[in-house]
């Protein structure tokens, strides 16, 4: 598998340093976005998340959209995908052992395609996760960073429950989003989601929901999950109603009408 990196296609195998900070710390962020017909979706409002998490973290995003898009349509053509994934990751790249970066950072600018279905809509059971919690009040909660231990844990958490995801809460015990997906509630025929002061991540398929839908933002409960009829897990590359929770079916335990007109938003252009 070849990727991009600061301007070159090199082989993904031995591509980071390990002395990168992005390896050593998890110091970097990302942006994962859908690929219909070999071009990236919604580039522009992804590269604009980037930029604002690399300019909240100081580090330099150095190559502009051109260059990004040309990247991720040369890896496309290159590998024959169609249909997949595009990974952008920014690493601050190397620096002096400990915690504080550099003064001047030379940051890693990677990109990955990765041949995959877009619109998963296949129905998934979840768990709300009790190992940890999302802490609504770091200014990180808005970004997609590189470190996702929380999640992992989460996620791991589901797995040992034989369930496919987790629904995380905060410190305040409201919820805040799955492991890599914005969560949707339909409560008394409303669409409610959770507020990005919530811990929420500000997505891009979440942005594109409130704006062709009704929806109303206001904290959720764990009791708010339980008297749902429809909880919806969506991102750039997927929306999947979840028919179980904690054991217990939402709703009438099958993919219920809001999770239905949602389905085709990820392969949707406009």
């Amino acid at each position: 598998m070849n990727i991009w990196k600061n301007g070159q296609i090199v082989s993904a195998s031995g591509a980071l340093d390990a002395t990168d900070r992005g390896v050593l710390l998890g110091d970097g962020i990302f942006e994962t976005l859908a690929l219909l017909g070999g071009r990236p979706q919604f580039l522009d409002r992804h590269l604009a998340r980037l930029s604002d998490g690399a300019k909240l973290l100081g580090i330099p995003l150095q190559t502009h959209r051109a260059g990004i898009e040309d990247a991720i349509r040369t890896l496309a053509a290159d590998a024959a995908v169609e249909e997949g994934a595009a990974r952008i990751t920014l690493l601050r790249g190397s620096g002096p052992r400990g915690v504080a970066p550099p003064a001047e950072a030379a940051p890693t600018l990677l990109v990955a395609v990765t041949a995959m279905a877009v619109g998963e809509t296949r129905p998934v059971t979840a768990v709300v996760a009790k190992s940890t919690r999302r802490n609504e009040r770091s200014p990180v909660s808005r970004l997609k960073t590189t470190n996702y231990l929380d999640a992992i844990l989460a996620s791991r958490e589901a797995a040992g429950a034989g369930a496919d995801d987790a629904i995380m809460l905060n410190t305040r015990d409201a919820v805040a989003e799955a492991t890599s997906a914005n969560v949707f509630c339909v409560i008394g025929g409303d669409l409610v989601t959770p507020p990005v002061s919530d811990g929420a991540l500000p997505g891009v398929m979440r942005e594109r929901i409130m704006v062709l839908e009704t929806v109303i933002e206001r904290s959720l409960t764990t009791d708010d999950l339980g008297r749902a009829t429809e909880i919806i897990l969506t991102s750039s590359l997927s929306v999947r109603p979840v028919t179980k929770l904690d054991g217990q079916p939402v709703g009438d335990g099958a993919s219920g009408p809001v999770a239905t007109r949602l389905a085709g938003l990820p392969r949707r252009t406009d």
